[in-house]
């Protein structure tokens, strides 16, 4: 995708947002799900993962080389998905800022906002007077999810994810103004969904719509199910938990989820340096048999090598195979146009990546 030079708004007529919303927390607490419900109202639009508007933005708020920025753009799949332009007469600020613009725009709704999952703090850089909407999940049912996800190899290295964000949430959140603020249980929201939608949008500033819950007939979700509240009980074996609990148990304690009762395990040294090597092994494994050799070799040399052009390459191929995999996961398609695709994609991924350039 070439990236135009100007947007259909000029930089005179962009009106910069003074209290943008975001929804963030850990990535697999529900976050997708709450911003389906939140995107179903009349007068909210939600994008999807904004990170890309802080991952290059320093702690203390400095703003990235524009041409930088550009170029990470240009195989960023998430934003490329979003179709955004971007006008290159924009400083930083006011082009993230013509990104949610965009996205209001876009859906003729008033109010917009977005979904971030890491770097909370710097939100607050760009936007001082950004509402935040925190929802937080059992860090044991995350960990066991980012399993799944191929993004750790065991609960132990799972949890980092869910730590991270709850240790940022309680640094930034002591110093904002309570209404400034929310915080959602994902269990609240699965077992009670209009009443924690109707908390929420009073705290937004407008009125709950029951088409909120519409997102089932757009979208692969189903409706909330209460059996889906607590699955690590289930699903994670006792050492699982006991592993898991030996990292996050005060956490878990300090926001009023109960603990197992199992024994407590300890974790020596050597315990942690085996759980970070299996977690990597496994990690590789999971790109190894989603990307293919050819494609895992490519990548790793292209960014070893820091060979730019056939990195960027590699990476568009990634980006169509992730995107693959997504729809796949959502059961676009029936089975037989599903293989033929999948199959199509590995013949295209080993000629484009056999070689450099």
């Amino acid at each position: 995708m070439t990236l135009p030079n100007s947007a259909t708004n000029s930089a005179s007529a962009i009106e910069a947002a003074e209290t943008p919303i975001f929804l963030i927390g850990a990535e697999r607490s529900g976050t997708t799900l709450l911003r389906l419900m939140l995107d179903g109202h009349g007068k909210i639009t939600w994008s999807h993962e904004f990170e890309y508007a802080v991952d290059l933005l320093s702690d203390a708020g400095h703003w990235p080389d524009l041409a930088q920025y550009y170029d990470w753009l240009e195989t960023h799949r998430i934003f490329l998905a979003n179709q955004f332009v971007i006008d290159r007469r924009l400083d930083y600020h006011d082009l993230v800022t013509s990104f949610l613009q965009q996205q209001r725009d876009r859906h003729s709704k008033p109010i917009v906002g977005a979904t971030v999952h890491r770097h909370f703090g710097r939100l607050l850089k760009l936007w001082p007077k950004a509402k935040l909407i925190y929802l937080l999940r059992d860090g044991r049912d995350v960990a066991r999810s980012n399993i799944g996800m191929g993004w750790a190899g065991n609960v132990w290295t799972g949890s980092q994810r869910w730590l991270e964000a709850e240790t940022e949430w309680q640094r930034i959140k002591s110093d904002l103004p309570c209404e400034q603020w929310i915080e959602l249980h994902y269990e609240d929201l699965i077992q009670h969904p209009e009443l924690e939608l109707s908390r929420l949008c009073d705290f937004v500033g407008v009125a709950y719509e029951p088409q909120m819950m519409s997102y089932v007939e757009r979208t692969s979700y189903s409706y909330p199910d209460p059996t889906r509240v607590q699955q690590w009980q289930e699903k994670l074996s006792d050492r699982q938990i006991r592993l898991l609990e030996a990292r996050i148990a005060p956490v878990l304690d300090q926001r009023g989820y109960r603990l197992s009762g199992l024994p407590p395990l300890e974790v020596s040294p050597r315990l942690k340096t085996y759980l970070r090597l299996q977690s990597w092994a496994s990690r590789a494994t999971f790109r190894l048999r989603r990307y293919g050799v050819r494609l895992f070799v490519a990548d790793f040399l292209a960014r070893k090598l820091k060979l730019t052009a056939w990195q960027k390459r590699v990476q568009r191929v990634i980006n169509d195979r992730q995107t693959q995999c997504i729809k796949l996961m959502d059961g676009a398609g029936s089975d037989s146009d599903r293989k033929a695709k999948h199959l199509a994609e590995i013949r295209q991924t080993e000629s484009l990546t056999s070689s450099p350039p």
